[in-house]
């Protein structure tokens, strides 16, 4: 058989299950019975980000790493409350318009999004999953949107190099040197408009841009303890997603153009790769990670690449989005991954579990 007709087959079982009415699929997944649309999409990215591969595909990127504000944190929340704005400007919509904003970040009770988005008065559900937070957003999201209980909800995230430093390891002026295994937090914040409806912006000749369903990921827990080695920590998680995703939905890795983790880094994906090759999955082809695809390892000295919630959140917003829409890609199995800990559970002595959460989303014309 050949691989474009087993493509087909495989799509067709999918929309089959879709046309029956089947929402939930396998042990863990959701197949969307009316796929919601990627409306619009917003992403803002500080100066080190601009710098990388992906800066020219950012909406906007700020030289100040202060944002103009007073402290780390406020300058988190600026980040958020632009993408926000920015997001609903592309769209021609304000925020009366939103039924629900689902957001989250890194810092200690979301509060780079409780102050970030206050101002837009929309009624919010935070919500964390590390740096998993982008795809958790987006499948509640897109569940409540195709569940017939708004028309449009934004889902966003953010994170920033010093916050997370502050917050999670030492402040920038211990100074301390970093690990080859450590990441480098990403000062940025993404967004996205879910909708009923098409987007009508969209130039001529543009696909759709859906979510045709979803993989809820499970807590792993692999013993891992080292806080600088989050790839190791998440690479479980992404490896149990992705292979669920698989299974539930009865498909093959080359169903997707490409499957997409959200900041496992040149370790994580070492790691993820080994995983699902001994259980005869091979992604090779297919795998991309938005923690090695954001800085350029060779100049950028980010040792193992890029992190945070903003991480897969600017990459997805800014530079995948642009492939759905161009066709380049026709498929992406989207799966942002979360490091679960806290400075509490870190100084106690605990594991650092994983997560990750896998959107399925495709360019329709």
């Amino acid at each position: 058989m050949s691989e474009s007709v087993g493509n087909n087959n495989q799509e067709v079982n999918i929309k089959k299950r879709a046309r029956k009415g089947y929402k939930s699929v396998g042990k863990q997944s959701i197949a969307f019975k009316n796929p919601p649309y990627i409306i619009a999409a917003s992403s803002i990215a500080g100066k080190k980000e601009g710098e990388g591969p992906l800066g020219e595909h950012f909406d906007q990127v700020y030289e100040d790493p202060m944002v103009g504000k007073n402290n780390w944190e406020e300058a988190e929340s600026e980040l958020l409350r632009i993408a926000a704005q920015t997001v609903l400007n592309k769209a021609e919509l304000k925020n009366t318009d939103i039924g629900y904003l689902i957001g989250g970040d890194l810092l200690g009770q979301l509060i780079a999004t409780s102050f970030g988005i206050a101002e837009l008065q929309i009624p919010t559900f935070g919500v964390y999953g590390a740096c998993s937070t982008m795809g958790e957003a987006m499948v509640l999201a897109a569940m409540l949107v195709d569940g017939e209980y708004a028309k449009r909800i934004i889902a966003l995230t953010s994170s920033h190099f010093a916050g997370a430093e502050k917050q999670f390891r030492f402040p920038l002026d211990y100074g301390t040197q970093r690990p080859y295994s450590a990441s480098w937090t990403v000062t940025g914040s993404g967004a996205v408009i879910i909708g009923d409806y098409k987007d009508s912006k969209k130039k001529d000749g543009e696909p759709d841009i859906v979510i045709t369903g979803a993989t809820t990921g499970k807590i792993i827990d692999y013993g891992i303890k080292d806080s600088n080695n989050m790839g190791a920590a998440m690479a479980p998680a992404a490896f149990e997603t992705i292979k669920q995703n698989l299974d539930d939905f009865n498909i093959k890795p080359d169903y997707y153009d490409k499957i997409i983790t959200g900041d496992l880094g040149y370790v994580g994906k070492k790691i993820l790769i080994e995983l699902l090759n001994g259980k005869d999955y091979d992604i090779s082809n297919q795998h991309m990670d938005c923690g090695i695809e954001i800085f350029n390892q060779d100049t950028q000295d980010t040792h193992a690449g890029g992190s945070g919630c903003g991480c897969a959140a600017i990459t997805f917003t800014g530079y995948i989005l642009k492939m759905l829409r161009e066709r380049v890609w026709k498929r992406v199995l989207f799966v942002p991954t979360g490091a679960l800990l806290s400075q509490t559970s870190f100084n106690e002595g605990n594991n650092i579990p994983g997560i990750a959460h896998a959107v399925m989303v495709e360019a329709r014309l």
